[in-house]
């Protein structure tokens, strides 16, 4: 298993071994021993950029996915899932209107970056939808218990 990480907030309150540790956790219960992928902690400001240059929607998000199973080069090298790329301003904004641990939220919104990666998309359908979250939910509260 290889996970990269560049946090790029300049107050991120975590560091990139935490996240690793994480990411690796949500791999290993997926059945990934072997993934490759790459986490990317922004600020607000450059996740706005990203947004609207790859998904042409303006503002920031909390996440965003760059699969790179997919296309016509997808079977390269299909260990190498892709880039997760999260707003730590965002997470953190989300996690109080929630009411949470900002970490929590974070953890979150990693499985919903990975789950992308490995095809999951939300916006397909109301059934995929559910599937979706139903996995979430799952991957979501295995990190809890083991925190």
């Amino acid at each position: 298993m290889q996970i990269w990480t560049d946090i790029r907030h300049r107050d991120a309150g975590i560091s990139p071994g935490e996240v690793e540790r994480l990411a690796s956790r949500i791999l290993k219960e997926l059945g990934l021993p072997e993934a490759e992928l790459s986490l990317v902690l922004v600020d607000d400001e450059e996740m706005a950029r990203l947004n609207l240059r790859y998904l042409r929607r303006t503002g920031p998000t909390n996440v965003i996915a760059f699969p790179m199973r997919e296309g016509e080069g997808g079977h390269v090298a299909p260990n190498l899932l892709g880039d997760v790329v999260i707003s730590l301003d965002t997470a953190r904004r989300e996690a109080g209107e929630a009411g949470i641990p900002w970490r929590e939220r974070l953890a979150a919104l990693l499985v919903h970056g990975i789950l992308h990666l490995l095809g999951h998309d939300h916006e397909q359908g109301e059934g995929e939808a559910e599937r979706m979250e139903a996995e979430e939910k799952r991957l979501t509260a295995l990190l809890k218990g083991r925190d």
